[in-house]
């Protein structure tokens, strides 16, 4: 059962405001348990601050919200849990602001703590390219696994979006995969020819599987016919760059990582690159960048490495 303070919802009003925001967010936003939860847990600080200053909604001013955004320091909250409260924040109020609550946004001008420059690990194409050509074609898991990288590379998929991949999902002759991602949105990917290829070369020994009732229409399937599950994949690849004497930690996500740098320092806007990994802008609306999928598809073709290198 999600709950607030009871004593601040014993105020008229604000009570059905955070309401309506729970509602927006299940609803509209369509997002699962375990998200809902944390946001209620991270405005619930806030209005817990609001009750102690006996300071309503309605007349919380940007200076209210800087004594707030300090408290979190003094109390050891780390940098980067400070963001993501003030951008839950953030959230709330433009809702309160699109739904008529107040004309203003106080939080507009509300800045974040700095967190430093610390970056995930990335691997270069050459490295994907090791880990590619150390993998033993000779084993009936091999062009699978080949596809596997391959295609976390060149499409930027989150490990959970491979894994439930389905052939339905590919659009071969128009080289581009329909992704279901977080909150169940829907974004379309181009893929690369030699994702493609890899592909083709897995389609080949799949054909000759027995597959498993239900799991016929998923890509990537272990030998007994099953789809394959995260930890498999993380295991896979860590076993792989080993092979490949690559000393970085990786995983799973350092594909999706490296997708989304090759495309940066090959010169595409953020705003694609935003577009192609699903991800939410968390600062503002907080809603996907919904950008033309021709678009989109200029973009991968001129900046990312497996298309620069492309033939014709």
């Amino acid at each position: 059962m999600y709950y607030f303070c009871t004593k601040f919802m014993t105020m008229s009003g604000e009570k059905d405001i955070v309401r309506a925001y729970v509602r927006y967010l299940k609803l509209q936003r369509n997002m699962s348990g375990n998200t809902l939860d944390a946001y209620q847990r991270d405005l619930r600080k806030l209005l817990d601050y609001m009750e102690k200053e006996h300071i309503a909604i309605a007349d919380v001013t940007l200076s209210d919200l800087e004594h707030f955004s300090a408290g979190l320091h003094d109390i050891g909250i780390h940098p980067r849990s400070q963001c993501r409260i003030l951008s839950g924040i953030r959230s709330f109020f433009k809702f309160v602001q699109l739904d008529g609550y107040r004309d203003d946004d106080p939080t507009e001008l509300l800045e974040s703590p700095q967190i430093g420059d610390h970056l995930p690990e990335v691997l270069t194409t050459d490295e994907v390219d090791r880990l590619e050509a150390n993998i033993d074609l000779s084993k009936w898991e091999g062009h699978r696994n080949r596809a596997i990288i391959e295609v976390l590379f060149s499409c930027g998929l989150r490990v959970s979006e491979l894994v439930n991949l389905k052939l339905s999902d590919l659009y071969i002759d128009e080289e581009y995969v329909r992704v279901l991602g977080k909150g169940k949105k829907e974004r379309l990917v181009p893929i690369s020819p030699k994702a493609i290829q890899e592909l083709r070369f897995w389609f080949d020994d799949r054909n000759l599987m027995k597959i498993k009732p239900g799991e016929e229409d998923y890509v990537f399937l272990n030998r007994r016919g099953a789809h394959l599950t995260r930890t498999m994949i993380l295991i896979m690849i860590k076993a792989q760059a080993k092979e490949a004497g690559i000393q970085k930690t990786i995983s799973p996500h350092t594909l999706r990582h490296s997708f989304a740098t090759a495309l940066l320092e090959g010169g595409a806007d953020l705003r694609f690159i935003q577009a192609l990994l699903g991800h939410e802008d968390i600062g503002t609306t907080e809603i996907y960048t919904h950008i033309d999928t021709s678009t989109l598809r200029q973009e991968i073709l001129e900046h990312h490495p497996r298309n620069m290198k492309r033939v014709w």
